[in-house]
């Protein structure tokens, strides 16, 4: 998670993580922090990718004009040689009156850059991709409280598995449950919500694709898509739902309790994982795990159109059931 906001005798930051709204969040902190104290600073953004090194000198030249400066450049993974160079020469010797924030998307590439900077002191926020539901239920929890709420532990579930692992559509998800219901958000305030949102969400439609029900899964999802659900949340249900019907057959047992442990998912999650898994056979579940995989470009601007991606993907993922499900003879419904 973000660092602390930075002070101004913290001249060097780097924002670095997979999760590209906490980065965002973190170099809103950072520019809230400066300003604070030098509300006339002057500022720059500049992406790494194809950045001559001439025109980053001059941005971190002294200032003709005096006062602190704040500089962000981001994508720094992407930075050519000479540009990374550039800046790891300028760690060594920072200007007191500028603060330069580097924004790294995660991975190794240009990882180096990143230590040469930590080694000269730099602060450093963590942003990672929130991926386990323990992170996925503190960041609503963080959210609603920040919103001027409480929610309990089955409502903040129920909002999990609805969205998924969207952290701006979780956080819309918090501000709009305070906003409508405010004070403590149960579980019931949050089915109320999602009925008066779109009553059929994306793990709706995943749920009857896993079960095998054609006609259903595509009533549900055109329902879905005319209601106004967004491509990409029903995308992360049926990728979210598969993954966790995958994890829990992989494994030898089928006690919930156990799976939940081995596993570290919550034991609601595991029993409709088991629940999805049945009439499913392990290559059946690998090859609707690459249809999601396939989806998930579909629906971010790879297909021309995110609506037919999803219903292909919806009865892909119905026909792998019935042709590679073990020990079922049920044929998906027509």
């Amino acid at each position: 998670m973000p660092a602390d906001p930075v002070e101004p005798t913290s001249r060097l930051r780097v924002v670095m993580g997979e999760e590209e709204l906490l980065r965002s969040r973190a170099v809103a902190a950072v520019r809230t922090a400066v300003l604070a104290h030098h509300e006339d600073a002057e500022e720059h953004e500049l992406a790494a990718g194809g950045l001559p090194v001439g025109q980053l000198a001059d941005v971190l030249a002294p200032s003709l004009f005096g006062g602190h400066r704040l500089i962000v450049v981001t994508g720094v993974q992407e930075a050519a040689g000479a540009l990374n160079d550039s800046l790891t020469s300028y760690a060594k010797d920072p200007d007191p009156e500028l603060t330069l924030v580097l924004v790294h998307n995660g991975g190794k590439r240009n990882d180096g850059l990143v230590k040469a900077f930590k080694q000269a002191g730099a602060a450093i926020d963590e942003c990672p991709k929130l991926k386990s539901p323990g992170d996925l239920a503190n960041f609503v929890r963080n959210e609603v409280r920040t919103f001027g709420g409480r929610i309990t532990m089955d409502a903040v579930n129920a909002v999990v598995e609805a969205i998924g692992n969207d952290l701006r559509q979780l956080s819309a998800a918090a501000g709009q449950l305070v906003s409508d219901f405010g004070g403590t958000i149960d579980a019931d305030a949050v089915a109320r919500f999602y009925r008066g949102q779109a009553e059929v969400t994306g793990f709706d439609v995943a749920e009857r694709a896993l079960m095998g029900d054609r006609e259903k899964s595509v009533e549900q999802l055109r329902w879905a898509l005319q209601r106004g659900v967004a491509h990409v949340l029903i995308a992360d249900a049926l990728a979210d739902s598969v993954r966790t019907a995958a994890r829990v057959t992989s494994l030898s047992t089928s006690d919930p309790g156990e799976l939940a442990r081995i596993l570290k998912l919550p034991f609601w999650k595991v029993k409709k994982g088991l629940a999805h898994a049945r009439g499913w056979s392990i290559d059946g579940l690998q090859q609707a795990i690459g249809v999601t995989a396939e989806l998930n470009a579909d629906v971010k601007g790879a297909a021309a159109s995110a609506d037919y991606a999803l219903e292909r993907a919806v009865r892909r993922i119905v026909t792998i059931r019935a042709e590679t499900g073990r020990g079922s003879r049920l044929r998906a419904g027509r």
